[in-house]
């Protein structure tokens, strides 16, 4: 049940996602990333077909492997600010106004830091294991592996 409710989820969330290619104001790497979520836990055929379709690959890869580049991040604020803006000038209390001025200064800081990190290196695979002694914690053995590169 649960994957037929993330499979239909991930479509929703594609779909959106294809029409904020053409629609300003809908997020297409936030859908994007939402469908690759619910297809990755709920059908790997899907979540492969969309690893490589050429939208995902236009707007997901840059911003995880944190490749955007200037006037892509300053787009992305800008289109966030609008969305934002439009939801404080019709919002008719004004502390709603406020959590969401706040809410977008907390995420242009924080995708900020976010891209300004450099990217995580790929993990090696590691070739083989050799064990290493047991370890006793409170009379449970544990054992543990460690790599070649570990030695």
């Amino acid at each position: 049940m649960k994957k037929y409710i993330f499979l239909t989820l991930g479509a929703i969330t594609f779909v959106i996602g294809t029409l904020g290619i053409f629609l300003p104001v809908l997020p297409t790497t936030g859908f994007y990333l939402l469908t690759g979520f619910f297809w990755m836990r709920s059908s790997d055929k899907m979540y492969k077909k969309l690893t490589s379709f050429k939208g995902y690959q236009k707007y997901v890869t840059p911003f995880l492997q944190k490749k955007m580049t200037q006037k892509e991040r300053r787009h992305m604020f800008i289109m966030m600010g609008i969305v934002f803006l439009i939801s404080v000038i019709f919002v008719p209390y004004w502390w709603i106004k406020i959590i969401l001025v706040v809410t977008y200064v907390s995420l242009v800081i924080g995708l900020s830091i976010y891209l300004n990190k450099k990217p995580i290196k790929q993990l090696k695979s590691p070739t083989t294991k050799q064990p290493n002694p047991e370890i006793r914690v409170n009379s449970t053995v544990i054992k543990s592996f460690v790599t070649d590169d570990e030695i």
